[in-house]
């Protein structure tokens, strides 16, 4: 293998492994995204055992590294079909946004290149090494599979992608080209190419993707490290880093108001499950509602991300209390209080009535079994929807009637 050859699939593997990585730091607690990371992290180890296998320094290493990355070539179409078990029922989200051709046109070329690809590596006799051009084609497919992913998650949240997602691979990049360069002049004015500066090109290339795509837990445990006796201090960084993210997620380009209902109900039922997590709460379109704006000027507050956020869950909280029956009491269990209990418990109190780590409460116990005797967890659910509607058309008509000129006098 000449040394442009390796370079190009060192790109390669970068590619793959980098939005691996992306995919699942969007947000961990997402298995679509984890199921879509990790089919691109598995074609990036069918693309280090190619390489490995190529310098190995034993005819039994290069087989079992030969075995690996037949295996990690076609792991990627298994981890595909299991993402698109999420992709079909969540494609409302994308076809409001891009259309339903594109969605169908899109996904459907993805999905045959792939299995195509896939089967015929299986196939293909002879050679023990995946031809450049095919792995080229392959890392090319994964990746236009990968935005396909990420386009979808964001128009999901009601989320800009374009801008967060081009930094993070300038940062990745640049901080992988910085180590990797200095191996391969070592490898081409001095040494040449072989097993162990093969390893660790690719581990510094690796090892500069981590730091960078997870920045944020690095640069916390640092915090928490160097500013052991100053918490205020780590607060106000880690501040920072939610401010310097959000920024890069918020569609600010468009006012909530003017969205549809339905996409303007679907956001707000969101925002409710996200109201005990300030910092994704924070990337809410809802945010950027005039009557956020309002209120944190009434209030005197400076205008930022987690400033918006609160103001958001303030007026969430107010809207979920509307729903609350007029007939005294804090609780009750008849129809009337039902939009009420499904999303005061569980989204302002923090109450999680099915989960088995849940802990006793003895102030809120008479909810909790009502909710585990009474309510299934499907009705459940279905109650917060319906909530969430009466949630949204109250935000829409506060801030309508906020934008509205006073009446003459």
């Amino acid at each position: 293998m000449s040394l442009s050859s390796l370079i190009w699939q060192t790109f390669l593997f970068f590619l793959t492994f980098w939005l691996g990585c992306y995919l699942i730091a969007r947000d961990t607690s997402r298995l679509q995204l984890w199921l879509a990371g990790a089919g691109m992290l598995a074609f990036a180890a069918g693309i280090v055992t190619t390489l490995l296998g190529t310098f190995a320094p034993s005819a039994s290493l290069a087989l079992t590294l030969y075995r690996l990355q037949r295996l990690f070539v076609v792991l990627p179409a298994l981890f595909w079909l299991a993402a698109m078990v999420w992709l079909i029922p969540n494609r409302e989200a994308w076809v409001a946004r891009y259309g339903r051709q594109q969605l169908l046109l899109g996904l459907s070329l993805a999905c045959i290149l792939a299995y195509g690809i896939a089967i015929g590596m299986i196939i293909i006799p002879g050679s023990q090494t995946i031809p450049t051009w095919l792995a080229t084609v392959i890392g090319l497919d994964l990746f236009i599979f990968g935005l396909v992913i990420i386009q979808l998650d964001a128009s999901d949240k009601g989320e800009a992608w374009f801008y967060h997602f081009l930094r993070a691979l300038d940062y990745s990049f640049f901080t992988a080209l910085i180590f990797g360069v200095q191996i391969i002049l070592v490898m081409h004015f001095w040494i040449g190419l072989n097993f162990p500066l093969v390893g660790l090109l690719l581990t510094s290339v690796a090892a500069s993707v981590l730091i960078q795509t997870f920045s944020d837990p690095v640069q916390s445990l640092i915090d928490r490290i160097a500013f052991v006796n100053a918490p205020a201090l780590r607060q106000s960084r880690a501040a920072q880093r939610v401010e310097d993210d959000v920024a890069q997620r918020l569609e600010t380009a468009q006012n909530p108001l003017d969205l549809p209902p339905a996409e303007f109900e679907r956001l707000t039922r969101r925002a409710l499950s996200q109201m005990g997590n300030l910092p994704k709460l924070a990337s809410s379109p809802l945010t950027r509602l005039p009557l956020v704006s309002n209120r944190l000027s009434q209030n005197g507050r400076a205008d930022g991300t987690l400033a918006r956020a609160a103001e958001l869950k303030t007026l969430l909280t107010e809207s979920i209390a509307k729903l609350q029956p007029r007939d005294g009491g804090e609780f009750g269990t008849t129809d009337a209080w039902r939009h009420y209990n499904a999303l005061y418990f569980p989204y302002v109190v923090g109450l999680r009535p099915y989960s088995r780590r849940t802990i006793q409460n003895e102030e809120y116990q008479e909810v909790l079994d009502w909710f585990r005797r009474q309510v299934p967890e499907r009705t459940l659910y279905n109650w917060q929807t319906a909530a969430a509607r009466l949630v949204a058309r109250d935000l829409r008509e506060r801030s309508r009637r906020l934008s509205q000129p006073p009446p003459p006098e």
